[in-house]
């Protein structure tokens, strides 16, 4: 046969080494049969299985290649009976692949389950010949492997070099020219101890997360989750153990006595995108962000494709649909909507406040405190005084006094007839809106079950705005933009009498919610029963406010004394608005004898109109410092984070589809993995603690190989979010089990697994590489020389804004609008538009930037930031032109480039060469070469002749950005020096970690 034949010339290849299953065999089998012969059975063409041992050793004969099924049907000649067929669309295997597959069968075709599946063991370090070139243990990994490979390690790195490089691996900011006067290790641990350090470890953590500042999806509003960013940035500060810092994001909820900050880090799942979208099916969106927890809790921890199994069994792992549904069930009892709020959190949520806002609260706290006790002090001059004004009215003209707190419109003070036909029109009504508190306070006699007591709104019964009517007799309340999903609507169980009169009072607070609204019948309040509950979008009405008629409805009966309060009142104060008695009767009654509410009546008459001034003040310092204090509390960011409600039950959604339920699963997770311990409870908490135990083949792995992806640019693992059959095998897998255990056994420590790689020889090398290493390593997956990537979005950014001294370096708070090309938004999305910061705001890290998901900061995009609208474990990075013209032309490159200059001509010295010299080493922390120098110095004279030639273009220049320009230098030299900043700005060097 013509394959075999040619097969014969390559067994010298692999007569040294044995051939393993899990390196060699199973990706081929992975990628060229699973797909017929795989774990999915729904596309199975066969019986036969070549995904597990059983059923491959059906079509093997261990040591026989020529008796085995599997290796006849791969060497055919027989086109209709090789394989993989070709009308399957998979590529024939190569010579290479079935001489592997050849060999594997000849040497015992021993099986092994996937190599992550199985849980690491912490490996003895391997001889090396060069035994003085290891630092630490990763180097004995790493040198055994040259050594075989017949390859040597670089020389170490320029001091300057790797002190730049660490510095931005383990700040994202480049180090000072005074840390290169420090011992390498000693930098190492000044970096790692740095508040800076955090906050570079923060914005992987950010992306993993598919943190944002909005809900993504069509309308794509507003959320505010950054105090969650903010606790992410102390849990590396204060170097959180890594399974600590696990179990507080997926379940810190469940811990006993969950305090705040516990609370808080359940945010993380909550940062999926969600859809404010009217008209969507709120089921199939809930489905969908319980779906992308567990996918996401897949991704990040156990590094793995979960979420193919969503649909039908995996095809390339042993995930059955089951599994991906038992994780879904672990997510689903959180109580949230599919429609959400388009203007801010949605619940479940919590005040998260700031040890700021705590202090100020407390403060605050304390002022109500203090008015309080000062008005109690006051009682008995208030009880004195009003028993004075009381025994005044015995002979005074009668007073009739209600409620006057807020703001008032009384449209109809004597009672009016309504004959159905008749309709009442206010022009000087307030404007209420879904975010404005107000109470309704009318007397009705309704001779009809049927009519519009008041409205403000079109005069048809889906019409937006606000409207009180009855139907059937039941009180109702409208309210909101759209009938079918953006509104508030309920009614009370009990009808309104008919035929006589009855005082109403209705009561908002202007939080959204159904719970918020309080419906009173002659001061008593009364049940209701909510229709809708979707209060989320505003709704005022040009439309005048109208006093029977609404909805299409008119009165009929007579309709009396109808107030609008611009504030909630309370319900001791609505108790007092149904009292016909005038104050003067309700006085002259025995106080013993006289009711609660009448009580109450005398006194807020008293101290609104008659008491002393020293007791009004009071009164009025006491409500202020509340409303203060409410005002401020109100104010207070919160966050959204997990909650359990009652336990919904979960199934296996065929296809995928929401409302297609097949069998029901409890929680658990995939079979093919160890289960859940004796005794652990079946839910998040559960799950967390499985996650990080040691006996979890993947989590350990997992997060190491991202944070070597990290360091060294590319996982140790090429595919970080894969680590299952179509993933690639380890570049060293020895190295990979031993960082793994290390991480555990360090008590699962961030800065000592960090500090372990930096200080490695390993990474100290030069990045430099010969033609012949680049032609034998391209990817340096061997690691015979250190690490050379572009660096990130936000270094980028970061290092020029602090290259040029405008960095401000304030930790965490809320987010930032630097600067972004005008019209953006609204060219994408409409609305009011980008609003950019002035101050401080323009100058904070990358990290806080205002990240809006249907329209990614630009320049971050540019340079391949995730747009975060799902979780994002793989960096990437592209070289384009665009980038370039970036650099050189955006705002914020610009301004930095004047700074820079300006740092140049102060600091630098008097001569061109010393300044040019000084802008280099603050951008790479060495001198220029010659070359290179004379040709900076060549740019700079071309600029200074240009701008003294064209002084208006260097004001122009100069005058780009918010920060002034130091007027004492001279405009023309000072922009000839910043074309030269913007020069160097733009090198590969700088924008490159090497």
């Amino acid at each position: 046969m013509k394959y075999l034949a040619s097969l014969a010339l390559l067994v010298p290849l692999f007569a040294a080494a044995p051939v393993e299953f899990n390196r060699d065999i199973r990706p081929i089998l992975s990628d060229k049969c699973y797909t017929c012969h795989g774990p999915d059975p729904g596309h199975r063409l066969s019986s036969l299985r070549l995904d597990i041992a059983e059923g491959a050793k059906t079509a093997i004969a261990a040591g026989d290649p020529g008796a085995s099924k599997l290796f006849q049907r791969i060497t055919s000649d027989n086109t209709g009976k090789r394989m993989p067929p070709a009308y399957a669309g998979k590529a024939k295997l190569s010579a290479h692949e079935i001489e592997l597959i050849r060999s594997w069968i000849e040497q015992g075709a021993q099986w092994q389950q996937h190599w992550s599946f199985i849980a690491p063991k912490r490996p003895g370090l391997p001889a090396v010949k060069v035994k003085s070139w290891p630092k630490n243990a990763i180097d004995f990994f790493v040198l055994n492997r040259l050594e075989r490979e017949q390859l040597k390690p670089s020389d170490e790195a320029r001091s300057a070099v790797l002190a730049r490089r660490v510095a931005l691996d383990l700040t994202g900011l480049p180090p000072s020219p005074g840390d290169l006067t420090l011992p390498y290790e000693a930098l190492v641990d000044r970096l790692l101890a740095s508040p800076r350090y955090a906050e570079r470890m923060a914005v992987r953590w950010l992306d993993a997360a598919r943190y944002a500042d909005t809900n993504g999806y069509q309308t794509d509003g507003p959320r505010e989750m950054w105090r969650w960013r903010d606790w992410v940035i102390d849990a590396f500060a204060r170097n959180m153990p890594f399974d600590q810092f696990t179990v507080e994001q997926l379940a810190g909820d469940l811990l006993p006595n969950p305090t705040l900050p516990q609370r808080i880090a359940t945010a993380f799942n909550r940062n999926h995108r969600t859809s404010a979208e009217g008209g969507i099916v709120e089921e199939e969106f809930r489905v969908e962000y319980v779906a992308d927890r567990a996918e996401t809790t897949a991704t990040v921890w156990m590094g793995v494709t979960l979420g193919c199994a969503r649909c039908h069994d995996h095809k390339y792992d042993p995930f059955k649909q089951r599994d991906f549904y038992r994780m879904f069930a672990f997510f689903n009892n959180v109580p949230d909507r599919g429609l959400v709020y388009n203007f801010g959190n949605e619940q479940p949520y919590l005040k998260a406040p700031t040890p700021e806002h705590e202090r100020m609260l407390a403060e605050l706290d304390g002022n109500v405190a203090e008015a309080e006790q000062h008005w109690r002090s006051l009682q008995p001059a208030l009880a004195k005084a009003q028993r004075t004004w009381e025994k005044s009215l015995a002979n005074a003209e009668p007073l009739d006094w209600t409620i006057e707190g807020g703001q008032v419109v009384h449209a109809t003070p004597k009672p009016s007839t309504f004959d159905g036909q008749r309709v009442v029109e206010v022009g000087d009504a307030p404007r209420f809106d879904y975010l404005d508190p107000y109470t309704f306070s009318v007397w009705l006699r309704p001779s009809s079950p049927n009519g519009a007591i008041l409205s403000r709104s079109e005069d048809y019964w889906e019409a937006p705005g606000y409207m009180l009517l009855l139907k059937n007799g039941k009180l109702r309340l409208h309210e909101g933009l759209r009938f079918t999903d953006i509104s508030l609507r309920l009614e009370t169980v009990e009808p309104v009498p008919l035929n006589q009169w009855t005082h109403i009072a209705v009561t908002y607070d202007g939080y959204r919610k159904a719970k918020g609204v309080h419906v009173y019948f002659n001061g008593v309040e009364k049940t209701t029963r909510v229709e809708f509950d979707e209060l989320t979008y505003p709704f005022s009405s040009s439309q005048p406010f109208r006093i029977g008629a609404g909805g299409g409805l008119r009165f009929t009966g007579e309709i009396g004394d109808v107030r609008l309060y611009n504030v909630a009142l309370t319900p001791q104060e609505i108790a007092t608005l149904p009292l016909r008695e005038s104050i003067n009767a309700i006085a002259a009654i025995p106080e013993s004898e006289r009711t609660e509410v009448q009580r109450d009546r005398l006194t807020f008459c008293f101290l609104d109109r008659f008491a002393p001034t020293e007791l009004r003040e009071a009164r009025n310092h006491l409500i202020g410092a509340r409303k203060i204090r409410q005002k401020y509390y109100d104010a207070i960011p919160t966050v959204m984070v997990m909650s359990d409600a009652a336990p919904r039950e979960s199934f296996v959604l065929k296809r995928g589809a929401y409302d297609a339920h097949g069998d029901r699963v409890t929680p658990g997770v995939p079979e093919v993995l160890p289960q859940l311990a004796p005794g652990v409870p079946a839910n998040r908490l559960g799950l967390a603690r499985w996650i990080v135990d040691p006996a979890n083949p993947l989590t350990a792995r997992v997060i190491v190989n991202r944070y070597w992806q990290m360091l060294f640019g590319t996982g140790l693992v090429k595919t970080v979010d894969d680590f299952g059959s179509q993933g690639e095998w380890p570049a060293n897998q020895e190295l990979l089990d031993w960082l793994a255990t290390e991480f555990v056994s360090s008590g699962w420590n961030v800065k000592h697994l960090l500090k372990v790689m930096v200080t490695s020889a390993t990474y100290r090398q030069s990045s430099n590489a010969s033609p012949e290493l680049l032609q034998r390593d391209p990817e340096n997956r061997l690691l015979a020389r250190g690490p050379r990537a572009r660096l990130s979005a936000e270094m980028i950014r970061d290092q020029a804004l602090a290259i040029s001294g405008l960095l401000v370096e304030k930790t965490g708070g809320p987010s930032v609008k630097p600067y972004q090309p005008a019209g953006l938004w609204q060219e994408l999305s409409g609305g009011g538009g980008y609003r950019r910061d002035h101050g401080e705001g323009l100058y904070r890290r990358s990290l806080y930037t205002y990240w809006r998901r249907t329209v990614t900061p630009p320049a971050m995009a540019l340079f391949d930031a995730p747009t975060r609208e799902t979780c994002t474990v793989r960096e990437t990075r592209t070289n384009t032109p665009l980038q370039a013209l970036n650099l050189m032309n955006d705002e914020t490159y610009i301004e930095a480039s004047r700074k820079f200059a300006e740092r140049m001509v102060a600091e630098g010295g008097a001569s061109a060469e010393s300044r040019i010299e000084y802008g280099w080493k603050l951008a790479l922390l060495e001198r220029p070469a010659a070359r290179q120098s004379a040709v900076v110095l060549k740019a700079l004279r071309q600029f200074e002749a240009h701008y003294t030639m064209e002084p208006r273009e260097a004001m122009d220049l100069l005058n780009q950005g918010d920060s002034p320009w130091n007027r004492s230098m001279n405009p023309a030299e000072l922009a000839a020096y910043s074309g030269v900043a913007s020069l160097i700005l733009n090198m590969d060097e700088v924008v490159t970690k090497q």
